[in-house]
């Protein structure tokens, strides 16, 4: 049995507890890996992140593995493929999105050089450690995932509110909102718990 302290909600199951331990707040520079977390918050939206979990190797293969240049394609045959299957979200809207997503992730990809280097630049390129100490102190969404949201919307992205921005700031690494006494947090360059 592991004997490190992690946040509370990584303990609510064993693919939480993974996701926690090697993936949440683990600066993420990968233009298809930004791409999958952005399908996947959307997909999120009302839902567990436990559920997307369950559903994420279903994604990955509905989804060409997040390949953005594949999914921009997608049509109307792909999306009747796409609501016709169980193992993903089947909602018209956030299946639209993330191929509209897609589309947008080209585009960005086409200005900036990179997603990664659109991105980052919201936090100046660098992760903002934060220093929660319970979880009920996380908030659910910061005036910077605000600015992200807006900036998202006016090239054309869909389902990015600034709660599912701050959802996808925390998974990608942009802040450290693991607790100051959960283990990953001085990992990732929290400093020293107190």
């Amino acid at each position: 049995m592991d004997a490190r302290i992690a946040c509370p909600w990584a303990l609510r199951s064993a693919l939480e507890t993974c996701y926690h331990d090697t993936e949440w707040g683990t600066p993420l520079h990968d233009d298809r890996g930004l791409f999958e977390f952005l399908v996947l918050e959307g997909a999120q939206a009302g839902l567990s992140w436990l559920t997307i979990l369950r559903k994420r190797e279903a994604y990955r293969s509905v989804f060409a593995n997040f390949d953005p240049v594949a999914v921009a394609r997608y049509g109307g045959s792909e999306i009747g493929q796409l609501l016709a299957n169980p193992g993903i979200v089947r909602n018209r809207s956030k299946v639209e999105a993330a191929i509209a997503n897609a589309q947008a992730f080209l585009k960005v990809q086409e200005e900036f050089g990179s997603f990664d280097a659109y991105l980052w630049r919201f936090v100046d390129e660098r992760t903002r450690h934060n220093r929660w100490r319970t979880a009920s102190e996380l908030p659910v969404s910061t005036p910077v995932s605000a600015v992200l949201s807006k900036d998202l919307r006016t090239r054309g992205f869909k389902f990015v509110g600034p709660t599912i921005c701050y959802s996808f700031m925390q998974a990608v690494g942009m802040v450290n909102d693991h607790l100051v006494g959960c283990f990953r947090w001085a990992e990732l360059g929290g400093g020293t718990s107190p």
